[in-house]
């Protein structure tokens, strides 16, 4: 099973948190700069985390570059 939820990424945050915002909207608030990917690699972990998966089973599906993207999830 997988799923694909939408995240908008704050990069340069003071604390670091994943949010739920609807059923599959969420808000990643991570310390890393959007500096060589850092704050895409921030998010996958905290994605892991979130919903107790390897890293490995999440992958930035688009919006490598920009503040919004769209993360699949392999459960």
């Amino acid at each position: 099973m997988h799923m694909f939820i939408k995240v908008k990424v704050y990069p340069g945050s003071k604390e670091e948190r994943i949010s739920q915002l609807g059923v599959d909207r969420f808000e990643a608030r991570v310390r890393e700069l959007p500096e060589q990917n850092r704050a895409n690699a921030r998010t996958k972990e905290l994605l892991a985390a979130y919903f107790a998966v390897p890293e490995g089973k999440i992958r930035l599906v688009s919006g490598a570059h920009k503040q919004n993207k769209i993360f699949e999830i392999k459960m």
